[in-house]
């Protein structure tokens, strides 16, 4: 079965309002020659004159007075599918949204998003997978909307979009011995380490700064997650490496906890977002990206150092 032409109903729908040839086509930014061939052709497909003439205008037959409503409700339901497929009613909106994250973007960067959902999209639900939870094919499948990492993701189609950038620190107990004297790489080294790794790896960007200067330090424990570590601590001499923004999180609960400025140089680590090109023009997930970003930003923001 041959569907009609979506533009002849739009037309239609016009000169029907109209009751002129003339005023469709400027309704349309057609030519009154243009529409007077669309008319032709909307004839040709009824079977019925449509709109006949009265003296200097055009009257409607009863064919065109009986489909009026029919065709106002058609290109009205259209018009919706497609505004509709550019816009998301959000207090409707009944979705999972799958993110893959580690426990330190879940910790200090979560707590925004979850109570932006709450209050814009009462009915979605958010699942954090764990970083490195299945493989890189994950985002191309549909398993997760949203990677979170400071890693970029092979698979070249992927779309990606900085979050934020932040630096490490180190922290200890608040009566650290590390904390009597200046604190330099040696006295750093000195110290047994927590390592921060879901894969059990002791080794990283620390370790290669250390022994670019003749140094080395024992990792004596390694653990899943940086809340997990960081727990540890009050109870120990341990050292363990954070993202500045953790100190966020040790304001809020009243960890009696000290951070110092590593003694050796290690790289800004930028985190991102990444999303497949299935859904870049999703408003759901459109919606989900840019109020990730913005409460990154606001929560990036508030646990900066107060400079005074």
């Amino acid at each position: 079965m041959q569907l009609p032409d979506m533009n002849l109903l739009v037309a239609l729908d016009a000169l029907l309002d109209e009751g002129s040839v003339v005023g469709a086509a400027r309704r349309m930014n057609l030519s009154p020659a243009a529409m007077s061939r669309t008319l032709t052709r909307i004839r040709e497909a009824i079977g019925d004159p449509i709109l006949v003439r009265a003296g200097r205008g055009l009257v409607p037959t009863p064919k065109a007075l009986e489909l009026r409503e029919q065709v106002r409700d058609v290109v009205e339901q259209a018009a919706h599918l497609f505004h509709s497929a550019r816009v998301v009613d959000l207090g409707s909106l009944r979705r999972r949204f799958s993110i893959r994250a580690n426990d330190f973007f879940i910790g200090i960067y979560g707590g925004k998003l979850f109570d932006t959902m709450e209050r814009q999209a009462p009915h979605c639900e958010l699942r954090f997978a764990p970083e490195g939870d299945g493989d890189d094919e994950a985002l191309r499948e549909g398993r997760i909307d949203l990677s979170v990492s400071n890693n970029r993701p092979l698979m070249p189609e992927v779309k990606v979009q900085n979050l934020f950038s932040t630096q490490f620190v180190g922290l200890v107990r608040e009566d650290h011995p590390l904390l009597d004297q200046e604190i330099t790489a040696e006295r750093f080294a000195g110290y047994s380490h927590i390592s921060m790794s879901r894969r059990g790896i002791a080794r990283g960007p620390i370790d290669a700064a250390l022994n670019a200067l003749g140094l080395e330090r024992r990792v004596a424990v390694i653990a899943p997650s940086f809340h997990a570590a960081m727990f540890a601590l009050p109870d120990s001499d341990l050292i363990l490496p954070v993202p500045r923004e953790t100190l966020l999180s040790v304001r809020r609960l009243g960890l009696k906890l000290r951070s110092f400025t590593l003694p050796i140089p290690l790289p800004t680590i930028v985190l991102n977002q990444a999303w497949h090109p299935r859904f870049d023009n999703d408003p759901a997930h459109r919606w989900l990206r840019e109020t990730l970003k913005a409460c990154c930003d606001e929560t990036w923001l508030a646990a900066q150092p107060v400079v005074s």
